[in-house]
């Protein structure tokens, strides 16, 4: 019904909202806003953005430090008109609405400033609480949520809710958000005389979770009678830094990956540590683990930790060994970690697996479609976002504690003196990230001589004629990734000079053409030369396995570079906020 009034009267309610002024109507918290106009590459998310009036404003006054606006109208017309108002500007209008806002969570980014302007008296009472969860967990720590209170009857067919400031701030403190402001009631700016305002900021002071006391509980204390719990939480840490696209659904709280995934990345750490280097990952005699079946791992001795990866396919005895390792991984994640792992003071499991029985076959592609066959694991959102944001301050820990683990089992002795452990902590690298382009480089002198196709820099438009160098746009030091989508054919200069920096925004936009041109030639190109070739299919299918599974808000099955692009833009400004890269 609301949505409704909002789509029919959409026309006036437009005129109306944009007859007063941003600073008319949300004077009491404009030195909140401030500060966030004045940092550089802030994010808003203006929820209920209706004809645009409060986008366009903090887009225009925080054009000059990149400030980007995610806007959100669930009624379609009145966003259309809203969107005519941004033209131009740096604000990106999405559809969605609470208490899911299941687009926005998929994009995977937080925001320094949310704003719900005459939103709150439409949610329902009993959509509030699960609301306010969601909105914490969107904010940046010390990022601030502006609701505006609207007390007064409706006076049409929309339905509008009773609120209430202090059952606001009630609510608000078990998410962890601390009050800022609760101001005064005021009359409304358009001068309806039963109606009157009132707004509160909240804040999220750090990450508003508990999730690191309970990290470093299972990392540090808890008890370990193998390393199966450090292995959980360091495959956990790699997907959500690596793999955000990975995210099946969020629900009740958690977040919902394949299982299949989890056990792909728990093969892959074991691999090399027990096969390569004979590292014990218990106390026993015995350095097989219980996953280690003769079906399945023992059948694979021959490949290395590197083909446990998204986007490769085995076949014949390869394929069925897979699916079987697999499936013990999964069984064994199941009823070892996840078993043990529990609640402080419950014994309530913190993760969960709801597995399904995978019948092997004689081909086996690893991508997010395939990895969904063997269930889903669950984990708590906090835990989730906690992983995403700060992987790079948790992982040493989880390695070192790893490291003293390995070095007290009498299977390692010859580790236990510190000045040995060194090989310890070379043997837990993450082997996959070796920096490599020389797929890539075949690929670009093939396409030289089978067409005669000539590609300029992506970054320069300069011709590549003589020299060039393969670009890891993301840069590899900072986020390791030898994906297809990732590695871009470029002017040697320019190379040099982006190094290990980021590309502005800016520079991004300008090379998007370059970059999708490359993307379609080099991988997705369906003539009947390149079809003809069984590894030019693989390859077509393995750049959106990629793709889809490492950046944000993608779906399992995307074949749009356009949608590609979009999500590479959002993982620059991931990784420009998580880890504060330098940009170029």
């Amino acid at each position: 019904m609301t949505e409704s009034f909002y789509n029919k009267n959409a026309e006036q309610l437009a005129e109306l909202y944009l007859s007063k002024t941003f600073e008319q109507v949300h004077q009491s918290w404009l030195h909140y806003l401030t500060p966030v106009l004045n940092k550089k590459d802030a994010r808003i998310l203006d929820l209920g953005a209706g004809a645009g009036r409060d986008s366009k404003y903090m887009a225009e006054q925080g054009a000059s430090n990149n400030i980007s606006i995610t806007a959100i109208e669930p009624a379609l017309t009145l966003a259309h008109l809203g969107k005519q108002q941004t033209q131009g500007l740096n604000v990106r209008w999405l559809q969605d609405s609470l208490p899911d806002l299941n687009a926005v969570t998929k994009q995977e980014v937080s925001f320094d400033l949310i704003l719900l302007s005459a939103v709150w008296m439409h949610i329902p009472d009993s959509q509030r609480s699960r609301s306010l969860r969601k909105l914490a967990n969107l904010l940046k720590p010390g990022g601030k949520l502006v609701i505006s209170l609207r007390h007064g009857p409706s006076g049409d067919e929309r339905n509008m809710f009773d609120v209430c400031s202090d059952r606001l701030l009630q609510r608000s403190k078990k998410f962890g958000l601390l009050p800022l402001l609760v101001s005064e009631n005021h009359k409304d700016v358009l001068e309806r005389e039963a109606v009157s305002w009132q707004t509160v900021v909240l804040q999220l002071p750090d990450d508003g979770s508990g999730a690191f006391p309970f990290i470093r509980h299972v990392a540090l204390n808890d008890g370990k009678s193998a390393t199966h719990k450090l292995a959980l939480m360091r495959v956990l840490l790699r997907i959500a830094d690596g793999h955000p696209g990975a995210v099946i659904r969020r629900e009740d709280s958690r977040v919902i990956l394949p299982v299949g995934l989890v056990a792909l990345y728990w093969a892959h750490q074991y691999k090399d540590l027990i096969d390569k280097h004979e590292l014990f990952q218990s106390p026993n005699k015995n350095i097989n683990m219980g996953f280690m079946k003769a079906d399945g791992w023992h059948q694979l001795t021959h490949l290395q930790a590197s083909d446990y990866r998204i986007g490769n396919l085995f076949t014949g005895d390869n394929a069925k060994a897979m699916f079987k390792m697999l499936s013990a991984s999964v069984s064994n994640i199941k009823n070892m970690p996840c078993k043990y792992i529990t609640f402080p003071n419950s014994e309530k499991s913190v993760f969960e697996v709801d597995s399904k029985v995978v019948r092997a076959r004689d081909s086996l592609f690893l991508d997010l479609s395939t990895l969904n066959e063997w269930g889903e694991f669950s984990l708590p959102e906090h835990l989730w976002i906690a992983f995403s944001r700060y992987a790079c301050w948790i992982e040493p820990v989880l390695i070192s504690e790893w490291v003293k683990t390995m070095a007290s089992y009498q299977g390692n002795q010859q580790y236990q003196a510190p000045e040995q452990q060194h090989t310890l902590f070379n043997a837990l690298n993450w082997l996959e990230a070796k920096r490599n382009t020389t797929e890539v480089r075949n690929r670009f002198e093939s396409l030289k001589q089978q067409q005669g196709a000539q590609h300029n820099c992506v970054w320069t438009d300069k011709s590549l004629q003589k020299q060039y160098a393969i670009d890891h746009c993301m840069p590899f030091s900072r986020w390791p990734n030898n994906d297809l989508w990732n590695l871009l054919p470029s002017d040697v200069k320019a190379n040099g000079q982006k190094s290990d920096r980021l590309p502005t925004e800016t520079k991004m936009k300008n090379a998007k053409q370059r970059i999708t041109d490359w993307w379609q030639d080099a991988w997705l190109n369906e003539s009947p030369v390149l079809l003809a070739d069984p590894l030019n299919k693989l390859n077509q299918q393995r750049f959106f396995a990629e793709a889809n599974i490492a950046l944000p808000g993608l779906s399992a099955n995307n074949h749009s570079v356009d949608d590609l692009f979009e999500a590479l833009m959002h993982q620059r400004g991931r990784l420009k906020e998580m880890q504060q890269l330098r940009e170029w």
